[in-house]
């Protein structure tokens, strides 16, 4: 990992108050292995990469790992909980230990190895406030990529997909200095 983009990616998430109050939320939540990704992160980087106010997010991704109980229900529980702390926010609540029956892979051993299988590198980025009051953040891919401004399919996600995706999201409408790579 670039220890300089690990301390610039802590400062901007630590400099952010409304970030800081969901990340606490989540926290206390108390789950196992439990992370915020994707746009989360993915969107407040390139938004201070581009001078942008906060771009507003479709959802909040939370992810967490725990065999015991698989259940949708259980995904749907942690969202009612989290949406009663803040009703305004749609929250998106996966256990990544069911996750690989909707990918069509083997069961993933951790969160660490779902988020590998996440669509592109510069959103295969997760964080966390510990107990501490500490960030710590989940990158299998690093931290590069998504600095740099560069959009890629991750080799675990099917290129056809990542295609239609990227189309989907059209992405350099809002961040004009993307680079997205197609391969």
């Amino acid at each position: 990992m670039n220890p300089t983009l690990e301390q610039q990616l802590i400062r901007y998430i630590r400099a952010d108050a409304w970030m800081l109050a969901i990340l606490a939320t989540v926290r206390d939540v108390a789950l196992q292995d439990c992370w915020i990704g994707a746009g989360f992160v993915r969107n407040k980087i390139w938004d201070v990469l581009h001078g942008f106010a906060r771009t507003p997010l479709n959802d909040i991704d939370v992810i967490y790992f725990d065999r015991s109980n698989t259940t949708k229900a259980k995904d749907q529980e942690i969202e009612a909980r989290l949406k009663a702390l803040h009703p305004t926010l749609n929250w998106s609540v996966k256990n990544q230990a069911r996750m690989h029956l909707r990918n069509g892979q083997l069961p993933y051993a951790s969160c660490e190895e779902a988020i590998s299988y996440w669509p592109e590198t510069a959103t295969a980025i997760a964080i966390r406030l510990t107990t501490l009051d500490e960030l710590a953040y989940c990158a299998p891919y690093g931290l590069e990529d998504l600095f740099l401004l560069i959009v890629k399919p991750t080799p675990n996600f099917d290129v056809n997909q990542y295609r239609n995706r990227i189309r989907k999201k059209s992405w350099q409408r809002r961040w004009h200095q993307l680079t997205v790579q197609t391969e």
